[in-house]
């Protein structure tokens, strides 16, 4: 066989093995577990870090100011030194919807050491554990929540005896980019922590999705979180194993009644997205980069380029395979673009999203080593040395 064809063989031994040994990752079916309506309701304290949120509170805060929770809750909403009067409206809404009542902070600019949205987070937790609540919801403020949300999350936790139950919230497909990028997005998370291996009791795999995170008090406490986490640049997946570390069951699943409501209408919004954290998710490591990169070219690119190349150059094998690899991925990428309400035949573009992801990897990378560090909000965070406590 030629080179050309030993690729495309190698590139469809891996999506066999991804298809069938990576978790089942693919499907779309790790949903809240089942659940039972507890004999009490537990008292839940909500933290909504925020900076510079005034455009999205108007849609988010209002959904949870009306949940239908039959227990105590309170919100309690972090100004993280935003200039667009992100607090001042957040009191308004308050006043306008009424509903649970709304405590409004603004602890000031990071001490040194700590990420900005953990150091909100932290003084929101201080606030609420002031209440003595059973759980917390750490959710952010482009997040819109049903109002049964809180009260399904609160029975998911209790019936499966959860420290940790987090949502990946349904992130918004509306503009070209987004339909492109944004189904990718959730499908390689899921593809670097699968679902149901996250949720299995004993499991070495943790993560979870930072926008919606139920966390038993109880839980947080022992883990020390947000303390113990507090230079993370990838909160959520930090946070779900500083939990499963101390001894705590976390479950992650897709979100049915939770949504982002935050646009990313142009290709540079969602490059921004991802790049800002990309290096970080590699450990700022030259070597995983290239591991990385080789890997996206030979799983992702490899398949149609061998195909073309098969077809053009008369070497049916390599014809044979690439598109046998390719026809493998567009099938496991459609029951996430099933999720998204978005058309099956936007599967087989995947490998062109996939080219976009790698840039972005390779961008983030050039950007760590400009000195620009992960930026977002307005803040850079450089490289962070290993906290003293971790």
């Amino acid at each position: 066989m030629s080179a050309v064809a030993w690729i495309a063989v190698g590139s469809l031994v891996v999506w066999v093995w991804l298809l069938l040994g990576q978790g089942f990752f693919w499907r779309t079916d790790q949903r809240l577990p089942r659940r039972t309506v507890p004999a009490r309701w537990p008292s839940v304290a909500i933290v909504v870090p925020a900076r510079d949120e005034a455009d999205m509170l108007p849609v988010s805060l209002p959904s949870l100011l009306a949940q239908d929770y039959p227990g105590a809750a309170e919100i309690f909403l972090v100004d993280d030194c935003s200039e667009d009067g992100t607090g001042d409206l957040a009191r308004e809404l308050s006043v306008r919807y009424g509903g649970l009542p709304v405590t409004v902070v603004s602890p000031g600019e990071p001490e040194p050491g700590w990420t900005g949205k953990l150091w909100a987070v932290r003084h929101g937790i201080a606030l609420a554990r002031a209440r003595d609540p059973e759980y917390l919801l750490l959710t952010d403020a482009d997040i819109a929540h049903e109002p049964d949300s809180l009260r399904e999350l609160v029975a998911a936790a209790g019936s499966g005896g959860f420290d940790l139950v987090s949502q990946m919230a349904r992130l918004r497909v509306a503009s070209v980019w987004e339909r492109l990028v944004v189904p990718a997005f959730v499908y390689f998370f899921s593809q670097l922590y699968p679902f149901r291996w996250v949720n299995r009791a004993g499991a070495r795999t943790a993560a979870a999705a930072g926008g919606c995170v139920l966390l038993r008090t109880e839980a947080a406490v022992r883990a020390r979180v947000p303390d113990s986490i507090r230079q993370a640049v990838i909160d959520d997946v930090s946070l779900a194993r500083a939990v499963q570390r101390s001894g705590g069951r976390i479950w992650l699943g897709l979100a049915e009644r939770v949504d982002s409501v935050r646009p990313y209408p142009h290709l540079g919004d969602l490059w921004r997205m991802v790049s800002r954290s990309a290096y970080a998710q590699l450990r700022h490591s030259p070597l995983l980069l290239f591991g990385t990169v080789l890997g996206l070219a030979l799983i992702y690119l490899a398949p149609p380029v061998t195909l073309v190349a098969g077809l053009l150059g008369g070497d049916p094998a390599a014809a044979w395979a690439g598109g046998a690899a390719w026809a493998v991925m567009a099938g496991t990428y459609m029951p996430m673009q099933g999720y998204y309400r978005q058309s099956l035949w936007l599967a087989p573009l995947l490998p062109f999203t996939a080219l976009l992801y790698l840039l972005m990897t390779a961008d983030s990378a050039v950007q760590h080593y400009r000195g620009r560090g992960a930026a977002w909000k307005g803040r850079t965070y450089a490289r962070p040395e290993a906290a003293p406590d971790q």
